[in-house]
């Protein structure tokens, strides 16, 4: 009986292959939408980050591309008195024409089936500036869908022809050169978090299945020698 307990645990501790997770509006002051996955939906890594610095703007200060990962958390008293030198930011400035590659890393993006929007972006600030969207689903083909037009704004990439069928792990953010600003000491698009608002869990590989499995077994000899003795 004890053996069969145990088993039916490890089964059962396997066959978990989503993190709960519950609907929540998550966002900063400057909006907010909801995410069906919760924290989950936002990117977990830093891919690459190429800012365009000219005359040492973006400062900085406002080159931190670890901002643009996680949760939002711009407030606004940071728009009366932005990041000082050597002080803490909730945004990475790309500068005229930069860009940042982000990765999901415990979820994918996806399509959702319908017309809303599958990705939010938390762009903040007192301007208002562009941004080029492309997502790629291993990080080499990339795919654009669009840009955001300033502030916290979303894309429909079943509108691109994107499914549900269709995962994405990367995202990839470019400042628009041609409008907005062009210079300043946060001078660019200014990034503050990226959800997947049609995100699902990301399943163990088979490899790790395997792994976890023979672990599995191993442990259920031991048992089963322990026993018989």
């Amino acid at each position: 009986m004890k053996l069969l307990s145990l088993r039916l645990i490890l089964l059962g501790t396997l066959c978990i292959t989503s993190l709960s997770a519950h609907a929540v509006f998550i966002g900063n002051d400057q909006g907010r939408a909801e995410f069906p996955q919760g924290a989950l939906s936002f990117t977990d890594a830093l891919v690459a980050y190429n800012p365009v610095i000219r005359n040492n703007e973006p400062t900085p200060n406002f080159r931190q591309p670890l901002n643009a990962v996680g949760l939002p958390d711009h407030t606004a008293a940071e728009n009366n008195n932005p990041c000082p030198p050597g002080g803490t930011c909730s945004a990475v400035s790309l500068g005229d024409g930069g860009s940042i590659t982000l990765r999901f890393v415990d979820n994918r993006l996806t399509g959702s089936g319908n017309n809303q929007a599958d990705l939010w972006v938390f762009e903040v600030g007192t301007d208002i500036e562009d941004t080029f969207v492309e997502i790629s689903q291993d990080g080499n083909l990339w795919h654009g869908v669009g840009k955001v037009f300033g502030s916290t704004a979303g894309i429909d990439i079943d509108a691109y022809g994107w499914t549900t069928a269709h995962q994405f792990a990367f995202v990839r953010l470019r400042d628009d050169p041609a409008l907005d600003a062009q210079v300043g000491t946060s001078v660019g698009a200014d990034i503050d978090a990226v959800g997947a608002i049609s995100t699902v869990a990301v399943v163990r590989e088979p490899a790790t299945w395997a792994l976890m499995l023979g672990g599995a077994a191993l442990l259920a000899a031991r048992c089963r020698r322990s026993v018989a003795r």
